[in-house]
């Protein structure tokens, strides 16, 4: 029962025993022989009751009887309908004298009974409820952020005939604090008043009760990131004082002793040893203790994918000086079949599957067998896969492949056996730094153009490579970036034996670069450059020359369909290569965000030189259709070539996983 209610109850009932008495006293006073009374005339008020005599001609509500639940009390608003039901507007005033009117508004939106219902009609008894619960709600935000004089009215209004719902607010002044006291702090010793600057909330501060809360998680993650491992926090403890208006916080807090690192305990049915997870954290025994790199390995137990469930506890030996890490692990299923469907103009649709078991060589050693069936490729390959080989973040990988390849360029029929060592980055831990190094031998009986001539011919080859990849990755996303930016650049010394022995060098570099215009709108750019030296393109087999064109290279012509072409028009490919893409990435707010549009702008050169032709310039423009998915974007790119050629096609389309670039 609401206090109005109540009081109103209580009005009611004073009002009716008083009634009572005095009815009763004019039959004394006739004994008493006192002059009688007239009946018609009205009573006099009763002395130091302070409520008003009712008036007997208003129906009044009847008192409920006991254990019945009083009648809802009288609305608080004035809403001028006589029945059905009506669309609302909801407006909020008297905020602009607080410290954040909008962050504080925003707050009462979120949790608003009035915003969230206001799509649909309502009746008076509707938006009566829903609005002295509002004002309640606004009023409690006001008392979060300092304002315990805070009062909040509702009402409502007429505005050019729609019906608005008015919450008046007088929040009165700011409460601030006039001593914070972290008790017991002092015992951690020099690192006292560095862990008294995380806790930001200082005399002097206003009383937000976010800032204390946060206040006291930062101050708890200081503690844990400077090997205070069995730190205790208590129970904050806020006074108020109404007439100065000041509160003091006392915070009682127990750093205990600093701790290291001990032993890494492992139970449960874990699907490695415990040396393997010594591998993957980041700690050894005896370094300083840090709570973020106990959390740093629960997250990385989980990400090896072979972890349903993984339980890390610290445990307290030694005084509290050393901390025992208790691994609770219980494995998931470790078999993965996956599939990916493409398709590109000049490289058709194409259709790859794999079946994975990723823990097939304990520990973490998977074996993936992986098949593409496509229009122009067709591969079957098996693939071993070591991930935190030797240290955290290091992969060994090693493949063998059979691949048929039928494109304009050339044909291929190519035996590969591939192995390297790699620091990758992944969706957790987007590194900044990506290496790879590695070794290639591949066997090739490949179909294409060998001299100036322009006529196909078919050669073999037997090739060695040593390729070796750096990378810096400053962008936010990997497969849909909004700012930053990345730099990746890749040698690759190979020897060819065809009649004799021929060495040169593959080089390739690479940049992008990602800037937010507006919440809606990215600007990205990429450029590519490539080189190969020490041989002439037609000494190379043709799968090892450059080629552009394509959904990954300029969009608006088929794929490897830029360069130098042969006698019958398909393409020779190339020593000298350069490329450029510039798009805007447009999300649509109308379509909550999940569609978006890119218009983009494409061009590259490529010659048969070490150096690309400058004077070959090909552009192309288009537009993409972006669905954003929870596992990244899917794009379909349509391009059409600006300086269109003999051999080139109208237009050109791309459909695939994740940004072009």
């Amino acid at each position: 029962m609401s206090g109005r209610g109540t009081a109103r109850i209580a009005a009611r009932l004073l009002s009716a025993a008083a009634l009572t008495a005095f009815v009763a006293a004019p039959a004394v006073a006739q004994q008493g022989g006192a002059a009688e009374l007239d009946p018609s005339a009205p009573l006099d008020p009763l002395p130091e009751l302070g409520v008003e005599w009712p008036d007997l001609d208003t129906p009044e509500s009847p008192v409920p009887p006991p254990g019945q639940a009083p009648a809802e009390p009288a609305p608080v608003l004035a809403i001028d309908e006589e029945s059905g039901e009506q669309r609302y507007a909801v407006s909020v005033e008297g905020l602009g004298s607080t410290a954040d009117p909008a962050a504080l508004l925003a707050a009462f939106r979120e949790q608003s009974a009035l915003e969230g219902d206001r799509s649909r009609t309502a009746n008076a008894a509707q938006i009566d409820r829903r609005s002295r619960g509002d004002a309640e709600l606004l009023t409690e935000l006001l008392r979060s952020r300092g304002y315990y004089d805070a009062a909040v009215e509702p009402h409502t209004a007429r505005a050019n005939g729609d019906l608005v719902v008015i919450l008046a607010a007088e929040p009165g002044p700011q409460y601030r604090f006039a001593a914070v006291s972290l008790r017991g702090l002092e015992a951690a010793g020099p690192e006292a008043a560095r862990l008294r600057e995380t806790f930001a909330v200082k005399a002097g501060d206003p009383v937000v009760a976010e800032e204390v809360i946060a206040g006291g998680q930062a101050l708890r993650s200081a503690l844990g990131e400077q090997g205070f491992a069995s730190a205790e926090i208590g129970e904050q403890d806020i006074e108020i004082n109404h007439e100065t208006r000041l509160a003091t916080l006392t915070l009682p807090v127990v750093p205990g002793p600093v701790a290291r690192f001990g032993a890494i305990r492992v139970a449960g049915e874990p699907p490695f040893s415990a040396r393997h997870v010594a591998t993957i954290a980041r700690f050894r025994r005896g370094d300083p203790f840090r709570r973020s790199e106990v959390d740093d390995l629960r997250r990385a137990l989980i990400a090896t994918g072979l972890v349903s469930t993984a339980e890390v506890r610290t445990v307290a030996v030694d005084d509290g000086r050393t901390v025992d890490v208790a691994v609770r692990l219980e494995p998931a299923p470790s078999h993965t079949i996956a599939g990916e469907l493409g398709y590109g103009t000049g490289q058709g649709a194409r259709l790859e599957a794999s079946w994975t078991d990723r823990n097939f060589f304990n520990p973490e050693g998977a074996l993936t067998l992986r098949g593409v069936a496509g229009t122009n490729e067709q591969l079957a390959a098996v693939q071993f896969r070591r991930s935190n080989f030797v240290r955290r973040d290091q992969v060994l990988n090693a493949q063998f492949s059979a691949a048929n390849q039928d494109f304009d360029a050339f044909e291929a029929r190519t035996l590969l056996l591939a192995a390297n060592i790699e620091r990758q980055s992944n969706f957790i831990w987007q590194k900044r730094w990506t290496w790879t190094a590695g070794g290639e031998i591949l066997a090739t009986d490949e179909r294409g153009v060998f001299d100036f001539s322009g006529e196909k011919d078919t050669r073999t080859f037997l090739i060695a490579a040593l390729p070796v990849g750096l990378g810096y990755d400053d962008s936010d996303s990997l497969l849909d970036p909004t700012r930053g930016f990345r730099l990746s650049g890749r040698i690759s010394p190979e020897m060819s034996g065809r009649s004799g022995q021929l060495a040169y060098g593959r080089v390739q570099f690479d940049a992008s670069a990602y800037r937010p215009l507006s919440d809606n709108v990215v600007a990205a750019g990429r450029v590519r450059l490539g080189t190969v030296l020490g041989a002439g393109v037609f000494d190379i087999a043709p799968s090892r020359r450059f080629y552009s064109g394509g959904g990954g290279s300029v969009r608006g012509y088929g794929y490897q369909q830029l360069g130098p072409k042969d006698m019958d028009g398909d393409p020779v490919g190339g020593r000298g290569l350069v490329e450029f893409a510039l798009e805007a990435r447009v999300r649509l707010k109308q379509f909550g965000g999940n569609f978006g549009l890119v218009p983009f702008f494409d061009g590259g050169s490529l010659s048969t030189r070490a150096l690309p032709d400058l004077d070959a310039w090909r552009f192309a423009a288009g537009l993409g259709v972006r669905y954003y998915s929870a596992f990244g974007p899917i794009r379909l790119d349509v391009g059409v070539p600006l300086n269109r050629q003999e051999g080139d096609g109208p237009l050109a389309v791309t459909v695939s996983l994740g940004q072009a670039f």
